[in-house]
């Protein structure tokens, strides 16, 4: 996914009420940026920290700049824009980055669950010979020196509550997939994050139990584009 317009550069201040952030511009001014993160962004939102943003060309937006990168330890790059996941994944799935789902000939996004008033983000159908999968999507940012990637970064009630409801699919018939959207390059394995919500972690292996897949996919993170374009393991014993 290439990004619509060159980003602007610039240092962050502070980030605040979830959607906002303050950052100095190349030429010093200072202005407030749309944070389109709802996480803690734990590890991400150092003040100091270099980030990257985007000009938004919407006359009814009131903060034209929209957060998209920001540069954490050792030159790393992460994108913290998690609206982007979805379409991220869509990418990964039309190149069959995910080969245990490279078969399905259709993909749906945003479908009504039956008989809930849930959705799901993703609805694979059209296999010759498997059931129809539903995938949902969350996006990884943060992580540990050592390679590990984790999610999620605060207690999050709503990813405990899809992570059942795959289980629930898989114990109807079909199949439920969970996909870690992992928007920096150096992250080698990604792990529920025990410590932070230890209910998501027993959740998800629960899940697991009964047949959820859950896969993670990489990305390269440039300035220009996020590219989901390797698999990475999920480990769950760590």
């Amino acid at each position: 996914m290439k990004f619509e317009v060159p980003l602007l550069k610039g240092r962050l201040v502070r980030r605040y009420k979830r959607f906002l952030a303050d950052v100095i511009l190349s030429d010093g001014n200072e202005t407030t940026v749309h944070c389109p993160n709802t996480g803690s962004m734990l590890g991400c939102n150092e003040p100091g920290s270099t980030v990257w943003l985007l000009q938004v060309d919407n006359p009814n937006r009131k903060y034209p700049l929209g957060w998209e990168l920001v540069e954490v330890s050792q030159s790393v790059l992460v994108g913290i824009n998690t609206s982007r996941s979805n379409s991220l994944v869509a990418e990964a799935l039309e190149n069959r980055i995910i080969s245990q789902l490279a078969d399905f000939n259709v993909v749906r996004r945003e479908v009504k669950i039956p008989n809930t008033r849930s959705r799901i983000d993703f609805l694979l159908s059209g296999h010759q010979t498997e059931p129809d999968c539903y995938l949902e999507v969350k996006n990884v940012t943060a992580a540990l020196d050592n390679g590990q990637g984790f999610f999620p970064d605060a207690v999050s009630d709503r990813a405990t509550r899809h992570v059942e409801e795959l289980a629930h699919r898989v114990e109807d018939g079909q199949r439920g997939a969970l996909c870690y959207c992992v928007q920096r390059a150096d992250v080698e394995y990604v792990t529920p994050a025990d410590e932070i919500d230890p209910e998501y972690g027993k959740a998800l292996r629960r899940a697991v139990e009964v047949g959820v897949e859950v896969y993670a996919l990489g990305a390269t993170v440039t300035p220009e584009a996020v590219i989901l374009d390797k698999n990475i393991p999920v480990k769950l014993d760590v």
